[in-house]
């Protein structure tokens, strides 16, 4: 592998640091500094960007983001013990490196860069990843404060966040992340990329937001996702009765039979009902 840089390689980062990966946060680390350098030009041009990146353990993310030129990169990290490693880094790339210590759950991410486009780009600890997905999709106003997102997840969450109506992957994530913005999955990461191995294999998906998504309210949007895909099984007559409405009215405003069932309904469709939940709930 070639050497990205003049700091030491992460195994003796991580070995010097007494960074052992953590299961409660959610931590498998990326050791392979190719692998990141491809994540890193996933992302697009990174040169105009500032870029935030959460959870960089060791900064073998932050290294190849910092080495394919972003001109700032601002690295949320919770664990105190990844701060002498990425400090190292920032003293490595003097002015263009910032480092956060913190939950990026609690973090307000968009005061963090006043001016100027952000990418988000980070390999999300696992148990924290959909989660923080769904923060950055329900961004209101939007269009959001970042350009794109460039995230790595389990595989099987990835498929739920590009799935479309037909695909058995599909669901709430897939309806929200479809609604705001367009999804693709960029490529496979093999379990045996990290330290240690998680048991699944993780994919980058990059999604960038839609400047005029449908008009929709989120909270309907939740309400009839909710409900539809609560009884995935069942078909829209008896699950949407769950919003306690009118559900023949919703189905009926959406151009929908009432023996469809929500994995067979498309965005447009899902919003469509919403803004119909809407009107009944207001009337």
């Amino acid at each position: 592998m070639a050497q990205l840089d003049s700091l030491p390689p992460l195994r003796d980062v991580i070995e010097r640091h007494e960074l052992r990966a953590k299961k409660s946060l959610g931590q498998n680390f990326l050791l392979d500094l190719n692998l990141t350098c491809r994540i890193a030009r996933a992302a697009g041009s990174l040169d105009t960007h500032t870029i935030i990146e959460v959870g960089p353990g060791p900064g073998g993310l932050t290294r190849a983001l910092l080495h394919e030129g972003a001109k700032k990169v601002i690295a949320i990290e919770m664990d105190p013990r990844a701060l002498g490693a990425l400090a190292e880094i920032a003293d490595h790339y003097p002015g263009r490196l910032e480092v956060i210590e913190g939950d990026a759950l609690k973090v307000d991410i968009a005061s963090l860069v006043p001016e100027g486009p952000v990418r988000i780009v980070a390999n999300l600890p696992y148990n924290v990843g959909t989660q923080l997905l769904l923060g950055w999709l329900e961004q209101d106003p939007w269009p959001p404060f970042y350009d794109s997102l460039t995230l790595m997840f389990q595989k099987e969450v990835a498929e739920r966040i590009i799935a479309t109506e037909e695909d058995k992957a599909y669901g709430r994530l897939g309806v929200i992340a479809g609604w705001r913005c367009n999804a693709i999955k960029m490529f496979d990461v093999s379990r045996e990329a990290f330290s240690p191995p998680p048991k699944v294999t993780s994919s980058i998906v990059h999604l960038t937001p839609k400047q005029n998504p449908l008009p929709c309210k989120l909270k309907y949007l939740e309400q009839v996702t909710a409900a539809a895909f609560g009884q995935r099984r069942k078909m829209l007559r008896q699950s949407l009765k769950a919003l306690g409405v009118d559900h023949a009215a919703l189905i009926e405003a959406a151009g929908l039979e009432e023996t469809q069932r929500a994995e067979t309904v498309s965005v447009e469709s899902f919003v469509a009902m919403a803004n119909a939940l809407e009107r009944i709930r207001n009337a």
